[in-house]
């Protein structure tokens, strides 16, 4: 499986280095987020369980209420205009592990929700930022502040190589729904003007959930309207082969390696509808993707498999 061989990669470098923990899908190095000295933080009140920014609750399936997409292509309610979009050409951070580096000179910051301070938010935009939080959306974590609040049933199989983390139900949406979505309100509280949902593709993966390719897809795109309702951008994670059914409800895409493992073709619907792409490459050196990347439009730089504050953009 590619999310294996990826993710066989991954942690064996970050053992190499030490890293602990995870906050991120298989053949995701975002997991490095769980750095020891990380964990903790606060989480939000949780919201409303009526119908939020275009998303119904269907009838149970057996495993839960379904949600379904409704009220637009994109599936976006609020004010015209009232969410940020990042242009197509945008330089961007992705820091998960340490310090955030403030001196980084990039458009967007994309960090963590949970170990991020609202003062590190507010003194980005201070200095002209756009800031974006990384939250798992897919995976529980045991050692997020709101842990104790999934109940066993959302629970599958763990992601190979990470203790304490463990794939989610997709189809239970009325138990996700608050807890996804007080994340969500922590994420806007604390003055964040997009999200990275992470762990959006469990359909293609050992979950113990016979999750299918139409349960993934209902389940991202009401994450997607749920973002919009509270007023932020939301980017598409990885999740290339769904990207053609789901550009017309993300803002932006942010993926891992598709150079390393020739899949960027697949992000071309983002690219035509005037999307931003966002890609990080590990192991290449920038001479070996960044001609492609300007060729393709994408935003591309090389960064540490840990998500520190190196990187080294495209020029």
């Amino acid at each position: 499986m590619l999310a294996d061989r990826r993710w066989n990669l991954i942690r064996a470098a970050l053992l190499a280095i030490g890293v602990a923990g995870c906050t991120g899908v298989v053949g995701d190095p975002a997991h490095a987020g769980q750095a020891a000295a990380g964990r903790g933080g606060g989480v939000g009140g949780n919201s409303g369980s009526g119908g939020v920014g275009g998303v119904g609750v269907g009838g149970n399936n057996g495993s839960g209420g379904t949600p379904t997409a409704s009220g637009g292509a994109g599936g976006q309610s609020g004010a015209p205009g009232a969410i940020w979009v990042p242009a197509a050409a945008s330089s961007w951070q992705w820091q998960l592990t340490g310090t955030i580096d403030q001196t980084v000179a990039a458009q967007m910051f994309d960090v963590d929700l949970f170990d991020t301070p609202t003062t590190t938010v507010a003194s980005l935009h201070a200095l002209g930022h756009k800031v974006v939080c990384y939250v798992s959306a897919g995976s529980y974590e045991d050692w997020r502040p709101d842990a104790a609040q999934f109940p066993a049933a959302v629970k599958g199989k763990a992601l190979s190589g990470w203790p304490g983390e463990q794939w989610l139900d997709v189809r239970q949406w009325d138990a996700l729904r608050p807890l996804i979505e007080a994340r969500m309100d922590l994420c806007r509280s604390k003055g964040f003007d997009g999200i990275e949902l992470d762990n959006v593709d469990g359909y293609q993966n050992d979950t113990g959930f016979a999750l299918t390719a139409t349960d993934q897809l209902t389940f991202n795109r009401a994450l997607a309207a749920s973002a919009h309702a509270r007023g932020l951008s939301v980017g598409l994670k990885n999740d290339l082969d769904q990207v053609a059914d789901l550009v017309g409800n993300f803002d932006w895409a942010l993926n891992e390696e598709c150079f390393t493992y020739d899949e960027c073709d697949q992000l071309h619907p983002f690219v035509a509808a005037g999307k931003a792409v966002f890609n990080v490459e590990y192991t290449l050196a920038t001479d070996q993707f960044c001609p492609q990347a300007h060729t393709l439009g994408f935003n591309s730089m090389s960064k540490h498999l840990n998500l520190d504050a190196y990187r080294i953009p495209c020029p």
